[in-house]
Formats: C-alpha cells, structure tokens, sequence
C-alpha cells in the first residue's frame, strides 16, 4: 500500500525583474518648485510662540494637545471672541493654542492674532504720578 504524504503546498508568484536601468532615457531636465501661488498672510508669519490669538471662527472639531489626542465635537467650548496664546506650531499651519478651557490644536483659519493697544496715553512723554 503507497501512503502520500500531505503536505501544505502554497502558490507563490515568481519575483517580477525590472531592468536594471531602464530602456529609454530621457536627457531633458525637469525643474520642479514648489510655491504657494495664493497671496501670503502677513498676519500670520509674524506668529510665534506666546503670541496671544483671538477665536474668529468657531471650529467643528475640537483635537486636544495632549500626549494622548482626542477628537470631539466643538458642543460651545471654544467660541468667537475667546482668547488664548500659541503654545507650539505643527505642520500645515495647526497651531497649539492654550485657551481658558483647555489646550486645543487649531487651524489657522480659526484664529487670527490678537492686536495689544495700548490706552494708558497717547503722548510718548512719560507720566509723572
């Protein structure tokens, strides 16, 4: 009696070989530059960490700047006209902002930078009190 022995057998395709070098070469030179063709917002580039901020727009979405980030529905948190100042900057122009309630991630559509007058006087002489 001839026994077979049963063994797990699995289908691997074979390696695909791409040339080492390829066929055609083309000599022209390509020169890519990447550059925001909308027009720069001067407000924004002189933001720095510290800077205070005012709410504009109410976010939707509310992500917290914790070591451990959790995203919520904006339910009144974070409205127009709250202030706060930058703790940090992230990439894409998300900004770590510190309000009253808490510290939150934010676009920087959200906000824009808070202009400090000062009303103490208007003449640049010193007061004598």
């Amino acid at each position: 009696m001839l026994r077979l022995a049963a063994a797990a057998v699995s289908y691997c395709a074979p390696p695909l070989r791409f040339p080492a070098f390829p066929a055609r070469r083309c000599s022209a030179a390509i020169a890519v530059r990447c550059v925001n063709r909308d027009t720069p917002d001067t407000s924004k580039a002189n933001l720095k960490v510290g800077s205070p901020i005012v709410i504009t727009e109410e976010p939707p979405m509310l992500k917290t700047a914790a070591s451990v980030p959790s995203l919520r529905q904006n339910a009144g948190r974070v409205k127009p006209g709250d202030v706060g100042r930058i703790i940090a900057r992230k990439p894409k122009d998300v900004w770590a902002v510190r309000l009253a309630v808490g510290t939150y991630l934010l676009d920087g559509k959200h906000f824009k930078p808070l202009e400090v007058v000062d009303d103490e006087g208007d003449d640049d002489q010193p007061r004598d009190e």
